[in-house]
């Protein structure tokens, strides 16, 4: 099959089942794709449609999302994870801002930002300027890799060259926001990872994969290794107030730039913190302990909730560390399982207060 009838029989299909209603397709402009985009790494559409709702109707303009403080950015982002996406989001608001809010113009350009790759920098021009870009993000890695058989898992750097060769060829000249949306559409609803809808595939009758009955084993898949196992203690402080101790976290790495609870590595330097900055314990009780799971580590952590049987007098560490009010916590930039362990937590003991 010819990349004009790959082309001709994709348009075909998108014209009668393709997605055209989704937020980000609606008054498109590069700062809405881009923000779409950025979003849509690492998550699925269905769960990015409310965020991506909230976060143009607070930050319409890209001028808009420089001004903001990080603080408010994260905090519109908890939950979706992956937070350095923020942090770059932000960034990059900031150098388009100082443009006049124009975006650049080129794959070169775009792809110098904060946060944003060739897959995606192809997205923002071939949508939002109409210029005939390829793109590989994992919906399309699939399409092609199994459409050609390529084999290999597509992390690894000779087998991503092939698929980007093999985008760019089918890319076309023209309607090429409808090809790129084309493309995502078909890995996302019918090429799908597993139980690929291959009887209704517009290009079922080109796919190599399907010929050679390879098609569950396409595109290949990353080595498997056994992800390490981390163990942290959480502190839940409550002071006499009602108010809750929480840190902000370093700028980079996990979590990066959200505010958390003071964490340890054992019951000891836990109690020894809480010694040397003179918090006194009341009460204490150790929570359940819960698993949350980062692409390269497991954490196990187990929450300690403790009240304090002494007034805060003592100096906070700047902005780093802060008294917050715990009917407030929806308001800031949370890690979602540390907001999720708040809620639980709080909400149940406001709730009690309130019966």
């Amino acid at each position: 099959m010819s990349p004009e009838q790959f082309q001709q029989k994709l348009f075909i299909w998108f014209d009668m089942h393709g997605r055209k209603d989704l937020p980000w397709q609606l008054e498109i402009n590069p700062y809405r794709v881009w923000v779409s985009e950025i979003m849509l790494q690492q998550t699925q559409v269905v769960s990015v449609i409310a965020y991506f709702n909230r976060f143009v109707a607070r930050f319409p303009t890209v001028q808009s999302l420089a001004s903001a403080e990080l603080d408010e950015v994260l905090q519109h982002w908890s939950g979706l994870g992956y937070y350095a996406r923020a942090r770059n989001l932000h960034k990059t608001a900031q150098i388009v801002a100082d443009n006049a809010g124009a975006f650049p113009q080129t794959v070169a350009e775009l792809s110098a930002l904060p946060g944003i790759g060739r897959s995606t920098a192809g997205a923002i021009l071939s949508i939002a300027c109409g210029q005939s870009q390829p793109i590989l993000d994992g919906n399309v890695k699939r399409v092609l890799a199994r459409f050609h058989a390529v084999h290999g898992w597509p992390g690894e750097n000779k087998v991503a060259a092939r698929l980007w060769q093999i985008s760019q060829r089918y890319t076309p000249r023209q309607r090429t926001g409808d090809y790129t949306q084309a493309m995502m559409d078909l890995g996302a609803t019918l090429c799908t990872r597993s139980k690929p809808l291959c009887e209704v595939c517009p290009v079922a009758a080109g796919c190599q994969a399907r010929q050679l009955g390879l098609v569950k084993h396409l595109p290949g898949s990353k080595p498997r290794k056994d992800l390490p196992v981390k163990q942290l203690y959480f502190l839940l402080l409550v002071d006499d107030e009602n108010r809750i101790l929480l840190e902000r976290r370093p700028p980079t790495g996990i979590w990066g730039g959200l505010w958390s609870l003071p964490e340890f590595a054992d019951p000891q330097a836990l109690q020894d913190w809480c010694l040397h900055g003179n918090y006194r314990i009341h009460t204490s009780q150790t929570l359940p302990s819960q698993r949350h799971s980062f692409s390269h580590y497991h954490l196990d952590y187990i929450p300690l909730l403790a009240t304090l049987e002494n007034p805060i007098n003592n100096v906070m560490e700047g902005e780093r560390t802060v008294w917050y009010k715990t009917a407030d916590i929806n308001t800031l930039g949370l890690p979602a399982p540390i907001k999720r362990l708040l809620q639980q937590h709080f909400t149940e003991d406001q709730n009690d207060e309130n019966d």
